[in-house]
């Protein structure tokens, strides 16, 4: 078997586990949700962090421009502890669509002859230290994504980790259906996309990504939230306590690269 064609296969194969046939008829009857695909790559070194960026500036973004029309964002992190991750945001209309795209780039020869530095970096000498991949689909109550301007901004990369699968279905339902995603729009926080991480590690988590002008305007919205009257009342029921829903929160602050199209 190609090598292409096994990383195909046991990306797809887990998503389809994941979501079953009868989800996927229940989701075409109802309105479209886009997916989202989060690349996380780490890095030893510049070198390597250089092949992986230029082949996503050089090759990807182009070809995903050409085959899907899709925007791709590119993010490094904002204070990095050391070399920093690259975060990779690809948007998908439907989950039909990540298995197609995967069968054009396989069988799209300029695709890999100019990504060859990336593509068939050697064992000895390969373009990245590890690549840990996840697959969000979007909540109902924002089912699509929304691009902030293109100005001055940095990103703000949030999971919610839950202890159970009710757990993690309970705050996706206090984002959905009582009112949290309104706030944070209300609120001028930009959101990018709201999801579910369907597959991945450190699951069930939901994962969200929202939008500031610098550091301070982030802290500003924060309090806001924090101070808000209807958030408030959303998070008073006891049933809706982090204590009881959340396990862990992990916040990564980035910045979009010179050629992110987010």
């Amino acid at each position: 078997m190609k090598r292409r064609s096994f990383v195909k296969q046991s990306i797809i194969g887990g998503a389809v586990a994941a979501v079953t046939p009868a989800v996927a008829m229940s989701q075409a009857k109802t309105t479209a949700l886009e997916y989202y695909e989060l690349r996380v790559y780490t890095f030893k070194d510049e070198r390597q962090q250089k092949i992986t960026e230029d082949f996503y500036r050089d090759v990807f973004i182009p070809t995903i421009k050409k085959l899907t029309k899709e925007p791709v964002g590119v993010f490094t992190e904002l204070s990095p502890a050391g070399q920093s991750k690259l975060f990779v945001l690809i948007p998908y209309v439907n989950f039909a669509q990540i298995d197609h795209l995967f069968d054009q780039l396989e069988n799209d020869k300029s695709y890999w002859t100019k990504g060859s530095a990336y593509l068939n970096a050697p064992a000895s000498d390969p373009a990245f230290e590890q690549l840990d991949t996840s697959i969000l689909k979007a909540f109902k109550h924002s089912p699509v994504k929304e691009l902030p301007a293109k100005e001055e901004r940095i990103f703000e990369l949030r999971q919610y980790k839950s202890a159970s699968e009710a757990a993690g279905k309970k705050k996706i339902e206090m984002f959905n259906d009582k009112g949290e995603v309104d706030i944070f729009k209300r609120l001028g926080f930009k959101p990018v996309f709201f999801g579910e991480t369907v597959i991945g590690d450190n699951r069930p988590n939901l994962t969200y990504m929202v939008t500031f002008k610098n550091i301070d305007d982030k802290a500003a919205h924060w309090k806001s939230f924090v101070d808000d009257a209807e958030w408030k009342k959303i998070s008073a029921p006891a049933d809706y306590a982090d204590a009881l829903l959340v396990s862990k929160i992990t916040s990564t602050m980035l910045k979009p690269t010179a050629y992110s199209l987010i």
